[in-house]
């Protein structure tokens, strides 16, 4: 079924400016009951913890309930920091099993590796002529960067490489090429997605009709932070995690090395103040956070037991989800034939999007 939405654009945005507000009709073939797009990029970033699980993996498959959703391994993004070959195959694997293990269903979802898409690249080439230098100078993790160099005395732009500094348009080229209503981003990632918005508009405004759609970003309320074992967040910068499958007996000995005050077994102790039941409300329903709450504030109880209740808790929801994944990981081809045939799926969209590009660009 056709369906036609007017777009009224007073643009502009960064790149030009316009006097007076244009209106583009944007004709789709879809169903009237298609649900709007998602895109979540995942970056390989290493072993995957707890904190991971709780404040990106779990909140990102939830959008499948609600959207179309598109997931994807950054590889290519992962090349500007990871230059060692083996480590970056091997990281892609262990992140995209990790995601299935976790309840990634790539039967209902798109699910597929970066660069087994190379219209994503040809757009991002496309997409570099309607860019400004300007707006890559203004980008965060560039000028992160550059101040980083300057506070050390160093050359503004050392270390710093053109993946890096183009890092914004890549990311609009995954965004773009799937048709994405919605990016679920953090704060600190909305400057993204409104760079890719102000790309699109500059394609769109030079061609005077809507050849590639806006995206937005659909920021995501602040998670609660998830404790490491020192009791700041945590994360793998301050060596402070908990693996996400590790084994049952690695899981038991990493909660038992959390750190601790020097109340004893007798004293009550205050559960709201404490990271050990903090990680515990992660795992635990509200009858069990209640019953421990209690033997907290009644005393009589060690940290050693709060430890031990909370490894159960913590083992009961991941010991099926470590299975899952020691499977996936002990058949490689399978991991990648699933991604390949994502990639199968994500190719012919990826296309008609790069030809309509194409086609008002007069390239076709």
């Amino acid at each position: 079924m056709l369906y036609t939405q007017t777009i009224s654009c007073p643009i502009p945005y960064s790149l030009f400016t316009f006097s007076v507000p244009f209106t583009l009709r944007f004709q789709t073939a879809t169903l009237s009951t298609m649900k709007e797009i998602s895109l979540t990029g995942i970056k390989p970033t290493g072993d995957l913890h707890i904190g991971n699980y709780f404040g990106a993996i779990k909140p990102a498959l939830e959008l499948a309930k609600t959207y179309d959703a598109r997931y994807f391994i950054a590889d290519y993004h992962g090349l500007n920091t990871m230059k060692d070959p083996a480590e970056l195959s091997s990281t892609a694997r262990h992140v995209a099993a990790g995601w299935l293990a976790a309840g990634l269903d790539p039967e209902k979802v798109l699910f597929y590796r970066q660069s087994a898409i190379p219209e994503v690249f040809e757009l991002t080439v496309m997409l570099t002529a309607f860019t400004s230098k300007g707006m890559m100078n203004r980008a965060h993790a560039y000028k992160a960067a550059v101040q980083d160099n300057t506070d050390k005395g160093d050359d503004p732009d050392a270390g710093v490489n053109m993946g890096l500094f183009t890092y914004p348009i890549l990311m609009a080229a995954d965004i773009i090429i799937f048709d994405s209503d919605v990016v679920p981003v953090g704060k600190d990632q909305v400057q993204h997605i409104e760079m890719a918005a102000d790309i699109v508009q500059s394609v769109n405004a030079n061609y005077g009709k809507p050849v590639l759609k806006i995206p937005r970003a659909g920021v995501q309320p602040d998670s609660a932070v998830v404790p490491g074992l020192d009791g700041r967040k945590m994360s793998k910068s301050y060596n402070n995690t908990i693996p996400l499958f590790a084994p049952e007996n690695t899981l038991k000995k990493t909660i038992m090395r959390m750190l601790t005050n020097s109340q004893t077994v007798e004293e009550p102790k205050d559960p709201d103040t404490c990271q050990i039941f903090q990680l515990y409300r992660l795992f635990a329903n509200k009858e069990e956070q209640a019953a421990l709450a209690a033997h907290y504030r009644a005393g009589g109880m060690g940290w050693g037991m709060a430890k031990e209740e909370l490894f159960l808790a913590a083992n009961r929801l991941l010991a099926p989800m470590r299975e899952r994944y020691n499977a996936i990981m002990a058949d490689i081809p399978a991991l990648d034939k699933i991604l390949e045939q994502g990639a199968e799926k994500a190719r012919p969209i990826a296309a008609a999007t790069v030809k309509r590009f194409r086609k008002a660009a007069g390239i076709d």
